[in-house]
Parts: C-alpha cells; structure tokens; sequence
C-alpha cells in the first residue's frame, strides 16, 4: 500500500507541474483560471487519494477524503465565480496574433 500511494502522489505532483507548465504558456486570463481549477481537482485530488491510500484506513485518512469532499465542492465554485466576476466587471481577453489571422476581434 505504500508504494501505491507514493506512486499515485508522484502522478498528482506530475499533474500539477504539467498545470503549472500550462499557467505560465497561456497568457489569457480566463484559460489560466480554467488551468488553475483543473491544478486543484485533477492534481491535488489525485494526491489526496495517494495519501489516503498511502496512509491506509485510519481517522486521518478519513479527514483527507471529507477534506476532499469538500474541496471538489467549493473549487468549481470559486473558479466559477472569480471568472464570472471578471466576465461581468467588464474585463476582455486579450487578442492573439500569430499573423494567421486578419480579424482582431476574435478572444
């Protein structure tokens, strides 16, 4: 069980760099919220569950998974209402342009 659990944290750790990766490459701001969500529920939920398992079944892994519970609740939440805030504050993404495209008006 140990060595599961430590393998399932290494693959929650290597989730979150590649979210990381994804943060600092995409420069519009809501890409990189929705690469932040996808940091908090795919890469820390994978090492919350590697934990529990590392840890087997004892009181503390049951607080990792009501901690869990939790956060798969109130992260969406959050991220939908920080974009949202943003989105009805007014703020535009910002235009790229690789040279392909004629048109500036496209997000």
């Amino acid at each position: 069980m140990i060595i599961a659990g430590e393998v399932i944290i290494i693959l929650g750790i290597v989730f979150i760099l590649f979210g990381v990766v994804g943060t600092i490459r995409f420069k519009n701001f809501y890409t990189r919220i929705l690469v932040a969500a996808k940091i908090d529920i795919v890469g820390v939920l994978t090492v919350f569950i590697g934990v529990a398992v590392k840890n087997g079944l004892s009181f503390f892994s049951l607080k990792v998974i009501l901690l869990l519970g939790i956060m798969l609740v109130i992260n969406p939440l959050a991220s939908h209402m920080i974009a949202r805030s943003a989105y009805l504050s007014g703020y535009k993404a910002e235009a790229r342009d690789d040279g392909k495209n004629k048109n500036k008006d496209y997000l």
